[in-house]
């Protein structure tokens, strides 16, 4: 119900969900977070259908950024965030204070893009933002490993913690890849939507399965399974492409609305836990652990974008008004919470450890993500040029592509020979369709509107049609009502109107 209030009302989903969990955590009984339900069914799919959505040419791009964050600034955090914390918390073992800054590490950047699209953010930085929060977790994740077993073994071996985080890393490459190939291989010899979609929501589930059993990172597996597949979906059919969006929509959508409501409902739990501390002491270490947090992700961003630009001369400069969206696009999410909680009971300073990753993240989601959007307008930034040239692109590509199949056509009637009556209308309606297509582009690089503000012939056939659709679908329901149509009659004839008002709305 938050979520449809939030998407009916232009507002940021994630926050208000997580703002709603905070208002009633105390009045509900504790809701626990199980970090293997987070970590092992939440986080796969959502990594999965984030990469299934994003663009591997484009992450190719920003490569040498999104390393430098993804692994760089994690390390960065963790480092400053362990000691200021083994200063503020001297109690707490120095293993423990670096546990607590790999959990606090890694950004979500799920509401920060989820805003960032909304508001018409530049297709780069959101594509940093997007690639960072793939990668980050695997890092994050194993630097946390590496410090809780100190933290419970008691000594720290660099050269250990170095061999683990590079197998980690290659191994999840290498499963992610090895998957990758043998769905690829499957995909192509079953040519069916329902099992290719149905496989599709147990890929992310095995990859990381496969890859943390053998002490691999099963975020770089799912990743890499991800973007391999995504950039490869042309090759599977149209049911199977118009079927996985609508799926992993839903998946994402359901499955994000948990996780953020979740993170509220933590409140009455964390604060229970915290003994020995007085109320102004536990808020003073609060407020020091997220400024912390905060300054270490601009101090890392402004220098990590200028020697980006020194080691690739060929990338566009940075603009001081996208490093400044990224540095403040360091939101916390629900993989931090649920490390949190695996703390094994017995590392010493668990509750307060817990507490402090929850009032990060909550002040990361709240502070930043409530004024992100006021950032992203007062700094004005625009993807209007990017949106310009995208239309003129598709318009270009539309042409070319009515040439190609015009072509196609006139060849196979000059093979077939003279054409009827009836051959002829089917032939002319065929290019008549194709050249509507082609028009409908090159009209929308002006807003659907001609001069004057009059409407294109392509918007004037949209709208009509739109209403003939309706009214067809009015004669249908009726005579299902009347009994002289059966439901499964129905039901084909409504996705075929569905399917044409599909590419009404495109």
């Amino acid at each position: 119900a938050v979520a449809a209030v939030a998407r009916r009302r232009g507002w940021p989903a994630p926050l208000l969900l997580v703002a709603a969990g905070l208002l009633v955590s105390p009045l509900v009984p504790p809701v626990p977070l199980d970090p293997e339900l987070v970590l092992y069914v939440f986080l796969p799919p959502l990594l999965y259908s984030a990469a299934l959505d994003s663009s591997y040419l484009r992450l190719r791009d920003v490569k040498r950024p999104v390393a430098l964050l993804s692994v760089g600034l994690v390390l960065a955090t963790m480092t400053a965030v362990g000691l200021v914390v083994h200063l503020l918390l001297p109690e707490l073992p120095l293993a423990a204070a670096f546990a607590l800054g790999a959990i606090i590490a890694p950004p979500d950047a799920v509401a920060a893009v989820a805003v960032g699209r909304r508001l018409g953010l530049p297709r780069r930085p959101l594509t940093i933002l997007v690639g960072e929060s793939l990668f980050n977790d695997a890092t994050a994740l194993t630097a946390y490993r590496v410090a809780i077993a100190a933290a419970v073994g008691g000594t720290i071996d660099l050269m250990e913690a170095v061999g683990e985080f590079l197998f980690a890393a290659g191994a999840g490459v290498a499963i992610g890849l090895a998957l990758a190939f043998v769905f690829a291989w499957l995909f192509q010899r079953t040519r069916d939507s329902l099992v290719e979609n149905t496989l599709m929501l147990l890929i992310p589930f095995g990859a990381y399965l496969a890859a943390e059993s053998v002490h691999a990172s099963g975020v770089i597996a799912v990743v890499i399974v991800g973007l391999y597949l995504g950039h490869r979906m042309h090759m599977r059919g149209f049911g199977t492409r118009l079927l996985a969006t609508s799926v992993w929509q839903v998946v994402g959508f359901f499955l994000e609305t948990i996780v953020f409501a979740l993170i509220g409902l933590q409140l009455v739990t964390v604060i229970q836990g915290i003994r020995g501390y007085g109320a102004w002491e536990v808020a003073l270490y609060a407020v020091v652990v997220f400024l912390v947090t905060v300054l270490v992700r601009f101090a890392w961003v402004f220098p990590a974008a200028y020697l980006g630009r020194l080691l690739a001369r060929h990338d566009p400069p940075p603009s001081a008004a996208h490093i400044t969206i990224v540095g403040w696009a360091g939101m916390r999410g629900v993989v931090s919470l649920a490390a949190a909680f695996a703390i094994p009971a017995g590392v010493e300073g668990r509750p307060m450890m817990l507490f402090l990753t929850f009032t990060t993240v909550i002040g990361t989601l709240l502070v930043q993500g409530m004024s992100f959007p006021a950032l992203i307008r007062r700094l004005g930034v625009s993807s209007e040029r990017e949106l310009y040239e995208d239309r003129l692109a598709e318009a270009s590509a539309q042409q070319a592509a009515l040439t190609a199949g015009v072509g196609v056509l006139d060849r196979l009637v000059e093979r077939e020979g003279e054409p009827d009556e009836i051959q002829k209308e089917v032939i002319d309606q065929l290019r008549e369709k194709s050249w509507r297509r082609s028009l409908s582009a090159w009209e929308r690089l002006g807003g659907g509107t001609g001069p004057g503000g009059a409407e294109t012939p392509s918007a004037l056939y949209r709208r009509l049609r739109r209403e003939m659709l309706q009214a067809e679908r009015e004669v249908f329901v009726r005579l299902r009502d009347e009994r002289r149509l059966d439901d499964e009659v129905l039901r084909e004839v409504m996705a075929q109107l569905d399917f044409e008002e599909a590419i009404l709305e495109r």
